[in-house]
């Protein structure tokens, strides 16, 4: 593949190619209020063409984008717990791990080994669109794994572009450090995966009776 164009997120045109590509199977790298992040279609190919592009393991799993909550009701089993953190906490930094519906089908490189899967509504207005022109969409850090995350649209461009059909510029990412990430448990518990802007303490704060 021959790398990827650049367009600005305000640009009108930005979203119909961004739709177009990810229809397309294609990769599309997106800003996102910490780091960019590299999306792409629910397909097998796709994902396999995202996994090759990041170096990432299979069996890890990758977040999905969406709009809100109710865009993957038809996937994962809801909770109150849910409830209460997508309300507070989306759009912005978390990613809430979930149990997957019995009943529900994903890409092996999205879930991993696990029947759950990571969902996360950022605080960035065309990235949003995105997710809410077409659906979940699997979305991962743009860089190759074990290297720095990519923060602007120029590092997408050295990190992963000749996989990338289109970059989207949105410019510097102003948080930098990836979101905090909580696993909903089936019980109703959870705990922190993965540190990040949002504390354990605000997290604990926003879950008291």
């Amino acid at each position: 593949m021959t790398e990827g164009s650049t367009i600005r997120s305000d640009d009108p045109s930005a979203l119909a190619l961004a739709v177009d590509a990810v229809r397309a199977d294609l990769l599309v790298a997106v800003p996102t209020e910490t780091v960019y992040g590299l999306a792409c279609a629910l397909t097998d190919a796709a994902v396999d063409r995202l996994l090759e592009a990041k170096g990432r393991d299979a069996g890890k799993g990758i977040t999905l984008l969406v709009d809100d909550l109710a865009d993957a009701a038809s996937l994962i089993v809801e909770s109150p717990v849910a409830t209460r953190l997508a309300g507070l906490f989306w759009p912005g930094p978390l990613t809430l791990v979930m149990p997957l519906r019995t009943d529900a089908t994903l890409p092996y490189g999205v879930t991993g080994a696990s029947r759950s899967v990571g969902l996360r509504v950022p605080d960035q207005p065309f990235t949003r669109s995105l997710a809410r022109a077409l659906g979940p969409l699997p979305l991962t850090s743009a860089n190759r794994s074990g290297e720095p995350e990519a923060r602007d649209a120029a590092a997408v461009r050295e990190a992963v572009g000749e996989a990338v059909e289109l970059i989207i510029d949105g410019g510097p990412a102003p948080g930098g450090v990836p979101s905090t990430v909580v696993v909903l448990e089936p019980d109703g518990s959870w705990h922190v995966l993965r540190a990040g802007p949002i504390s354990d303490t605000d997290l604990a704060k926003a879950l008291q009776p």
